[in-house]
């Protein structure tokens, strides 16, 4: 018994590991956090493949979706062959497991839904309409406004990560503006509406395991389309299962594990995986009918 729990915390373990060192990996630089400054290096050319805010004082590369943004919405409405490349490419290799073992903001609301609070559960009627939400926060804020919606300059504004991302105002807007002076005092109802929307998204993740990832997330989104194409797949042994339910229960993104394991929903945290009491649930390349 003893062995098996710390199997189980070891696993776990795993994931906040390949979380942190990620979101150390990629806002290294830090004397942007010192100084208030934007990284400009060479780097700042290369799209990682999270929610990583480009004005992030630490950043050493650019968030996919403000790159996708910017190139739809520049003159001559270019085609973002490098950024769709770079993500089509993450689709298919590891899917949505970006988001549960890469992601920074994802490691954000992971570590304040620990926080001691009442927790909710989304009536289903609720949560799986909800869930369509990020996608039309890809087609409409990410696509659709950036390629129709341009300003007098002919340049359309990043309209998602203008108006929404909770993970720029966090990573890049309060840094920057503790840094600086003049931000604070040019700070106006823009920053109060980001903020706002941040703060929702704190006490909501109190509550509420990822709420941003399970309603919002346009990169969550996308990676969703390639669940039944990415190599890294979760799979059910049902001779083994007893229906016991604790990997559905244990599972941040709500998905019904005996149902559809590997549901677009999936973030491959493997806490399902550690807290199956019959090692039921492997983790392989290669999908079995089970």
């Amino acid at each position: 018994m003893f062995g098996m729990h710390r199997n189980r915390v070891g696993r776990l373990s795993v994931q906040r590991l390949c979380q942190l060192t990620f979101a150390v990996f990629i806002n290294g630089y830090a004397v942007g956090f010192l100084k208030g400054k934007i990284y400009t290096g060479k780097s700042k050319a290369v799209c990682v493949p999270v929610l990583n805010c480009y004005s992030c004082p630490g950043a050493l590369g650019a968030c996919p979706i403000g790159s996708l943004q910017t190139v739809i919405g520049a003159k001559g409405q270019r085609i973002p062959f490098y950024v769709l490349g770079m993500l089509m490419l993450v689709g298919i290799l590891i899917g949505r497991a970006a988001c549960g073992l890469l992601c920074p903001f994802g490691l954000v609301q992971d570590l304040l839904h620990k926080i001691p609070a009442p927790k909710i559960k989304v009536p289903l009627k609720i949560d799986k309409p909800a869930r369509y939400l990020k996608y039309m926060v890809l087609l409409v804020t990410v696509i659709l406004l950036p390629l129709f919606a341009a300003d007098k300059t002919g340049i359309a504004p990043p309209y998602f990560c203008k108006y929404i991302c909770p993970a720029g105002t966090l990573e890049g807007g309060i840094p920057l503006l503790l840094a600086n002076e003049s931000l604070r005092k040019a700070a106006g109802a823009l920053f109060t509406w980001k903020f706002f929307v941040l703060l929702v998204i704190v006490l909501a993740s109190v509550c509420i395991h990822r709420p941003f990832c399970r309603y919002l997330c346009p990169l969550g989104a996308f990676y969703a389309l390639f669940w039944r194409f990415h190599f890294y797949q979760l799979h059910l042994d049902t001779e083994k299962c007893i229906d016991c339910k604790k990997c559905e229960r244990a599972c941040p993104m709500a998905v019904e594990v005996t149902k559809n394991i590997n549901s677009p929903e999936c973030i491959h945290c493997g806490k399902c995986k550690a807290v199956c009491p019959t090692g039921a649930i492997s983790s392989g390349k290669i999908r079995k009918s089970t």
